[in-house]
């Protein structure tokens, strides 16, 4: 079982899953289709999916298992996948029917609790999808979840009467512990635009770090799509102040897409905004690029003018990274979760911070609400004392 990309006559893809015939695993490949096309989602996600699922299907034909069998016996797959390495549980290793020694519990863990519950979050869509087409009994449904209330849940998420709700809670989950956010230290983006060689890539890096754009996104924007007027009603557009509009689009050569349908607008500061004008006068000094509509375009090195990849951005900050000398590059999601952070440390909800990334749910961004520790021993030192309280003068 190994997870293939596709792409269609329309020339939009989706990612699948292959037998070891190299035929269509139906189950597998009506649910990946479903997901990009039927809920319109992202090709990066059928990606993420189609490796999950052929992990499960791949453990379940070597174990002798069919994958409704393999439902059933979710908890030894979990422990599989703890602790089969790639070496053992990878498309090439092994072959259908043979038994897999590996070393089991007492060793260190070769996946994490959240790799492992992002596989299971993918098995649990198929067979939900795979029971809704009529393809599986609705008894594995309930293998799966089961009732539990909403008090776990941001309130946010919760019924807006306050009163407590039921809802399904997957039965097969790891505890994640809490780690700090993975973000990029201020002094390490202080540092990553100091080392920047062009205006181009200083804009890119304000762009993440205070606009907390990804990757995709940013080398998806089109020049239409950013509005630096004070007023942008001339241009149709009734959102106030310098801002730009994240849009997805399909057609774009690069590959370059934004994570979500659903448009979203990101103000922008006098930093980013000064950032932009200085980048158009050294965009106008390249007469090649003059003619593409996208923002963010080839400038150094071949072909000159076409728009830039997502996978450059990351090789752009690898190399500002070590002339700035810091200790591990700085990669593009940690400019964004810095971003998420600072708006988060700022004493803005969490309303804000998912409309502010484009998150679709508020449980996304829970994790960037913990409290600064700074922020935590300031509360504490604005508490008055009890003789301030009481008005005891000593």
């Amino acid at each position: 079982m190994r997870a293939f990309p596709v792409r269609l006559p329309s020339g939009q893809r989706y990612w699948t899953v292959l037998d070891e015939d190299l035929q269509v695993v139906a189950v597998a490949d009506g649910f990946l289709r479903q997901q990009r096309f039927g809920r319109d989602g992202a090709e990066s996600t059928t990606k993420a999916y189609a490796h999950a699922i052929a992990l499960f299907l791949r453990w379940c034909a070597r174990s002798g298992r069919s994958w409704q069998g393999g439902v059933e016996q979710l908890g030894s797959f979990m422990t599989w996948l703890g602790h089969a390495s790639p070496l053992v549980s990878g498309a090439e290793a092994g072959s259908p029917g043979s038994v897999v020694v590996f070393t089991g519990p007492g060793r260190e863990p070769v996946r994490s609790p959240s790799r492992i519950n992002g596989v299971l979050s993918a098995v649990r869509g198929m067979v939900v999808h795979a029971v809704a087409a009529g393809q599986a009994p609705a008894r594995l449904v309930a293998l799966l979840y089961e009732v539990a209330d909403d008090r776990d849940l941001p309130e946010q998420a919760r019924a807006e009467d306050g009163r407590m709700a039921w809802r399904m809670r997957a039965r097969h989950r790891l505890h994640e512990p809490e780690t700090p956010v993975d973000r990029a230290s201020d002094g390490d983006i202080v540092a990553l635009l100091a080392a920047c060689r062009s205006a181009r890539d200083r804009l890119i890096v304000l762009l993440m770090a205070r606009g907390g754009l990804r990757r995709g996104e940013l080398c998806g924007l089109r020049r239409g799509d950013v509005h630096l007027l004070v007023d942008s009603g001339a241009l149709g557009c009734e959102v106030a102040r310098a801002h730009l509009h994240v849009i997805r689009r399909e057609d774009n050569p690069n590959r370059a897409w934004a994570k979500s349908r659903r448009q979203r607008v990101v103000p922008l500061d006098f930093l980013t905004v000064g950032a932009f004008d200085t980048y158009e006068f050294e965009r106008m000094r390249v007469p090649r690029a003059a003619t593409s509509d996208f923002v963010f375009v080839n400038l150094f090195r071949a072909p000159i003018g076409a728009p830039m990849r997502p996978d450059a951005i990351g090789e752009l900050l690898a190399a500002a990274s070590r002339r700035a000398g810091l200790d591990s590059p700085v990669r593009p999601h940690q400019l964004r979760h810095a971003c998420a952070s600072n708006v988060a440390d700022a004493g803005c909800g969490i309303d804000v911070v998912a409309e502010l990334l484009g998150h679709a749910s508020v449980s996304s961004s829970q994790v960037y609400v913990h409290p600064d520790p700074g922020r935590l021993r300031a509360a504490v030192d604005m508490v008055p004392s009890p003789r301030e309280q009481a008005g005891v003068s000593r």
